[in-house]
């Protein structure tokens, strides 16, 4: 399992506000600083954490000597943590939940430095899970954003070129469909978080390193041509069409990741860090690749890179000496990006394998730019309070029960009432 996405916006509002009423740390434990002592490290990857985590583990223990680690895996990780930050007792180590607002990461965290310091070493520190100039978490791998398909299902369609606009995405969705045994397109319904995956084509649709900073002060995101309005209407269209698993109630995030690598699904919209994952269900790692989002700006694709969860210490732990040493021996040494075939926060390391196709495809990667004072999160923030959670899952199921009839709404009557949220929300918030 790699991660969760916001699970219920109101409740995330809800908390956020409770949250916020929190904070405070202990001083340092550890014996007086030194990198010694027990800490407890929480993680989403409840796949690895009794294989490729114990490994970890024992580098780390032998690098330093007197250090125990212990692990607690998590499988719903938003929703559960979240709610464990209403306490002291998240563990010493974790991964920053989503729905943490950047004003609020000094409540909840050690800051690690400050961004001048640290952004000569580490990809991502610039805009991700910094508040005004302090760092407060380093990412554990990096990704880009596309879709991750199998190519012998593609190339049985004829379809042997990435689409570079909706209707021909369509248009090969359609081909698979006909061609093939494959569901085209899967959505991965019923997990819900998939769907928020999403949200990660925002600034890459438009090529626009300040996309994040323009969505907090868009009053009308859903509006024609806009980002929002394609990535969504893009979802409904290939639900609508008939294109995606026939009952979206019964899907399942484990199994499909087999359908994948065994052709019986031809398609997913995930981060790159699936990449790996698809490909150790594959029969021939081969098969696996992964397709820029079907639209180019300028005549060219488009992904933005960006860290994936970021691992922090929380302010309250006792022993934050040997809690940030794990932080920074995970960033540095224990290969974590690379196996799982993403991009490392360690900027000297370049670009994995995986992306080849969308190297091959001449896509331009980029990197979105920081957010002036002020207006840090704006956009989650906004996406929160009003219901909206963007990495959620939740509005984009309101989304698919549109599209296959399970509800009497039509795609521009959902459109407009999110525009409306939104601006009425952004008003309030900006």
């Amino acid at each position: 399992m790699r991660r969760y996405a916001i699970a219920g916006s109101a409740l995330a509002v809800a908390l956020a506000l409770a949250l916020a009423g929190c904070g405070g740390g202990d001083d340092e434990g550890g014996t007086d600083g030194a990198v010694t002592g027990e800490i407890t490290v929480l993680t989403q990857r409840t796949d690895i954490v009794d294989t490729v985590f114990q490994d970890y583990k024992k580098t780390f223990e032998a690098k330093y000597p007197g250090t125990t680690v212990k692990f607690e895996a998590i499988t719903d990780y938003e929703g559960e943590v979240r709610i464990r930050m209403n306490t002291d007792e998240y563990g010493d180590v974790l991964l920053i939940p989503n729905s943490v607002t950047a004003d609020l990461l000094p409540t909840f965290f050690e800051p690690l430095g400050t961004v001048t310091e640290l952004e000569k070493k580490y990809r991502f520190v610039r805009t991700e899970q910094r508040f005004e100039d302090r760092v407060y978490g380093l990412a554990i791998t990096g990704n880009a954003q596309g879709f991750v398909y199998n190519k012998k299902v593609w190339q049985q369609a004829g379809v042997t070129a990435p689409p570079k606009t909706p209707e021909e995405f369509l248009g090969a969705l359609a081909a698979i469909k006909e061609k093939t045994g494959a569901i085209p397109l899967y959505t991965n319904y019923k997990d819900k978080w998939p769907l928020g995956q999403w949200e990660g084509n925002r600034g890459g649709i438009s090529g626009d390193p300040d996309a994040a900073i323009k969505l907090g002060r868009d009053d009308a995101p859903w509006a024609a041509g806009k980002e929002h309005h394609i990535m969504d209407s893009l979802l409904f269209d290939a639900v609508q069409r008939g294109l995606t698993e026939p009952d979206p109630t019964t899907t399942n995030w484990e199994q499909s990741k087999g359908m994948l690598g065994s052709g019986k699904i031809a398609t997913m919209m995930l981060g790159s860090w699936s990449i790996v994952q698809m490909q150790d269900a594959a029969a021939d790692r081969a098969d696996i690749g992964y397709l820029p989002f079907p639209t180019q700006s300028g005549g060219t694709f488009h992904s933005v890179v960006s860290g994936d969860y970021k691992n922090a210490v929380n302010i309250h732990s006792k022993n934050k000496a040997t809690a940030r040493a794990w932080v920074d021996w995970f960033a540095d040494e224990s290969n974590y990006a690379v196996d799982q075939g993403g991009i490392s926060p360690v900027i000297d390391q370049g670009m994995p394998s995986t992306l080849a196709d969308l190297t091959a495809a001449g896509t331009e990667f980029i990197e979105f730019n920081p957010a002036p004072k002020g207006e840090e999160g704006l956009a989650e923030k906004i996406g929160n309070a009003a219901e909206i959670a963007l990495y959620d899952g939740t509005y984009r199921q309101r989304i698919v029960d549109a599209a296959r009839g399970a509800t009497d709404e039509t795609r521009d009557q959902i459109f407009a009432d999110l525009n409306r949220k939104w601006a009425e929300t952004g008003s309030k918030l900006r």
